[in-house]
Parts: structure tokens; sequence; C-alpha cells
């Protein structure tokens, strides 16, 4: 029996992401001196609503991940991929410039992917190398801004475990302090595109995700000089490990009624890229399945064949390099263990999927079905949520997020890829009976280059974009939307 058919009988639908995913960030080369192709022009984003302004705030430096603002001085700062903290002076202004305050020599975060603000103190989260690159560390640490120097405090590390040589090793990364301030949420993405063994060519046998990966963790916002290991159930029971079975929520954040939703993004099965409503004790099925769609591998009788599986794209890289294999020791499901589905989205945008029965692209609002959540290869990032209801009644409360991915429009690209790099509005309802959100999801700015990282202030959000190694850097926009 074909995987096929074994999930003929699923609702689920696709998601993937390699080309645009962030952890690209942690393994960038020079593509473009590779492949030889130039720079992509710089786009201006394009308001498709009248009542919706852009404007341009400034550049930035290269490897921007984290828009941050300082509640106490407001002020806004940044952070990068490889360990710097800058502090914007004369924000949104002519005058603005940046100041390097921090850098990975001074916190010891080699790969900084995660930078949140309470009040006067700055949290870095990131990735530290072990054993000569070949293993990482996960690393919290915090500045209290209101000293005259400011002291770094270890909040917590974790053992060493095994990175690997791939771009599916995602780190620990976002960051979002809880609404009563008594907890900061941290992220540890996944170690492997499907939870494959990923080895480090040799260095840590049979390796594949460990409890410090592909897990959401809780964390009292007082900690300091914790020790966290790969022990399950002691993180459990010490109560930091919140959820588990995310594949990589790279963005975080609460609603107005302290929901906390994180957006995902899937691997290079072909399987929709997620948001969940993230809650204590639940698991959300990585690595045997995501939205949905079960992960083939599981099955020790499977053999990969992009000729067979249309959810393999044979330009896939875990497929060009054998990710994709027939894997009998693949771990079983837990007996019990239920999976907690991501938030349904009911269109008209971003809900393009690949049918199961028919392994064809087809589109929501033709089929009706909704998506979980949005689809492939989107990357969904810097996702923010009217808290305060300041905006006008159409989007008053709701959320909004960027498509950091897609938006090509070269001759013969899919479905999948068409749309993209952009700003979704999520019109999001509770469904009691489901006991999940449903939404309705529409573009409403588009033409973005890499927008990564989003703040939300009054009726304003602004959105930095992530400047490779080899550009000229990024740059911030803002989007005004319309008040009450």
């Amino acid at each position: 029996m074909t995987f096929l058919n074994r999930n003929i009988k699923k609702t689920g639908l696709l998601a993937l992401f390699f080309s645009y995913s962030l952890i690209c960030l942690s393994q960038e080369k020079t593509t473009n001196a590779i492949n030889q192709r130039p720079i992509a022009p710089i786009k201006t984003p394009i308001s498709l609503r009248p009542d919706v302004l852009v404007e341009k705030v400034m550049n930035t430096g290269k490897l921007g991940v984290r828009l941050l603002r300082n509640e106490k001085t407001g002020e806004f700062w940044y952070s990068t991929f490889d360990g710097n903290v800058y502090k914007i002076l004369n924000f949104d202004t002519p005058n603005a410039i940046e100041q390097k305050i921090f850098s990975a020599e001074d916190h010891g975060i080699t790969r900084l992917q995660g930078a949140a603000f309470l009040n006067n103190t700055l949290f870095l989260c990131g990735n530290i190398s072990a054993n000569n690159g070949k293993g990482t560390k996960g690393r919290m640490v915090k500045y209290n801004l209101s000293k005259k120097k400011p002291e770094l405090t270890e909040v917590f590390n974790t053992v060493e475990y095994g990175t690997n040589a791939t771009t599916f090793d995602h780190g620990w990364n976002a960051l979002v302090i809880s609404k009563d301030k008594k907890y900061i949420y941290v992220n540890s993405g996944a170690r492997t595109d499907h939870g494959e063994v990923q080895d480090n060519k040799g260095a840590y046998p049979n390796a594949r995700d460990n409890a410090l990966t592909a897990n959401v963790f809780r964390i009292p916002i007082n900690s300091e000089n914790l020790i966290f290991s790969t022990d399950v159930a002691k993180l459990k029971a010490d109560g930091y490990l919140f959820a588990e079975g995310i594949r990589n929520a790279y963005d975080m954040e609460f609603d107005g009624q302290g929901n906390l939703f994180g957006v995902i993004n899937s691997g290079d099965y072909d399987q929709p890229e997620e948001m969940f409503w993230i809650r204590q004790g639940h698991h959300y099925g990585f690595p045997w399945q995501m939205a949905g769609i079960e992960n083939p591998q599981q099955y020790p009788d499977w053999i990969p064949d992009p000729a067979k599986d249309p959810f393999i794209s044979p330009g896939a890289h875990a497929w060009v390099v054998k990710y994709f294999r027939n894997d009998p020791e693949f771990p079983k499901i837990p007996k019990g263990l239920k999976f907690s589905p991501g938030v349904q989205n009911m269109g008209p945008d971003a809900n393009e999927y690949r049918d199961i029965a028919s392994g064809k692209i087809v589109d929501g609002d033709i089929t009706g079905k909704t998506v979980s959540t949005f689809n492939a290869h989107s990357v969904p990032l810097g996702l923010v949520f009217d808290t305060k209801n300041v905006l006008s009644n159409e989007f008053k409360g709701d959320g909004f997020v960027f498509r950091y991915g897609g938006g090509s429009d070269r001759p013969g690209t899919n479905l999948l890829r068409k749309g993209g790099k952009d700003l979704l509005h999520l019109k999001m309802t509770y469904n009691a009976a489901a006991d999940n959100f449903y939404m309705k999801t529409t573009s409403i700015v588009s033409n973005f280059n890499a927008p990564v990282d989003a703040i939300m202030l009054d009726n304003k959000i602004y959105v930095m974009e992530h400047g490779t190694s080899n550009s000229d850097g990024g740059r911030i926009w803002k989007i005004t939307l319309p008040k009450n």
C-alpha cells in the first residue's frame, strides 16, 4: 500500500519551505556568485487598499532578524543573526541612526535568533557552538539596562547536543513574554527536516530530535543559572516544557485575550505552514504529522520517489540529499498521544494546497476546504495582534502576519509560490465545537522583499526586512492602518 493511499482519508493539506526558510540564515553562502545571478533589485511594498499607507522608515544593517521596542524608553532596537544588537536613535524620523550596543563577544550567543524586552530588561536567546562546531548548546541571557553599565545575567544554558551539517538545525529562537509578565516563552526549533537521523557526519550517532528541540518552553521571568538537560520527564516535572511537537515556531505572540499563537515553518514534504494556538501540555504532531498530513518516513515500507509521491518535489533539498529515505527505525507514535490541529484558514488568500487524493495543487476557495494554515513555501513571520482594539471595526482586535516566502511572478511558477511576500490580515473566530480557531485571511500589502519581524504600535505596524550577508542590508517599513 502506498503512502498516498494511506492518506486518502486525511483532510490536511500542504506546506514546506526550504529555499526561503529562516534557518538558511545560519548557513548563508554567496549564492549570487555561485549561481552567477545578480542581487535582486529592492522592491517597494504596495498597499492593496486606499486606507492602508506604506512608508519607508530607514535602512538597516545585514542579517537583521528581530525588531524590538524598549517599553520603558520607547526606543526601537534590532538584533542580527550573528549576534549584534543595535539601538536606533531618532526612530521614524529623517535623522534615524543605529548604534551598536552588544555583540556576540559580549553575550556569548553566536547564533542569535531570539530577543525581547520586558520594561528596561533585554532578553537574548540562541545557540553557541560546542565540540569544535559539531555540537551546540542553547543559551539565554538578560541585561538590565537601567544600570549605568549593564551586567549580563545568565537565564539558562542547555547541555550539549548534536547540531548538524544541514540547513535544518533551527535552534533556539522566538521569545515572547506573558501578559502578566511572570513568564518568558521560548521556541526551540527542530534539528531535522522531518525527524530523520542527523548525526553530523557521525559525531552524534543516530541523533534525531530530542527534548530540547521542536518544543516550546515556559520559564519564570526571574529565573537565573538554569541548566536544561534532554530528560523530557524532568523538563515536564520542573514545569519548563510547555508544548511539544512544534517543528519551528519562529514567531509567537499573544492576542488581546491572552491566547498564545505561533506561526510555523514546515519541512520539505509538501505540508502547510501552520499557525498553532499553543496551549500547555498539547502536542502538535511533529515529527509524525504536519498540518494533518502524515510523515511517510514513519512507515517501514515507504520508498520515497517524486515520480510516485507528488508531495516530494524533485528539487527539494531533503530529496536531493536523501533525507527522505526508507527508515525502519523511525520512532513510533507513543500510545495514546493525540495531536492538536493548526488554526484553520478559510481564505480567500494563502489557502492553496496540494490535494492528497489527486496530488494536484488546488485552491481552498474552489474546493471549500479549510487549510491548516497557510500555503506551502510561505514562511509566515512577524505575527502581531491589535491587542488594544485601536483599529477600525474591520480590523479591530485582529491579527496580522507577513509571508517571507513566495511572491514569484516567474513563468511556470505554481500556485503554491505565486502568493507571498505580503502582509495578511487574520480575522479569527473561536469555534467551540472544534475547540480551535478559524480565520479569514486577506492580503492587504504586497511586494515586500524579505519581511522577517514586526512590531505593532497603536495603528502602525513596523516591519523589518532581512538583508542577506551579500546584500547592502535590510530595511524597516511602516504600515499605517485605519483607526477607530
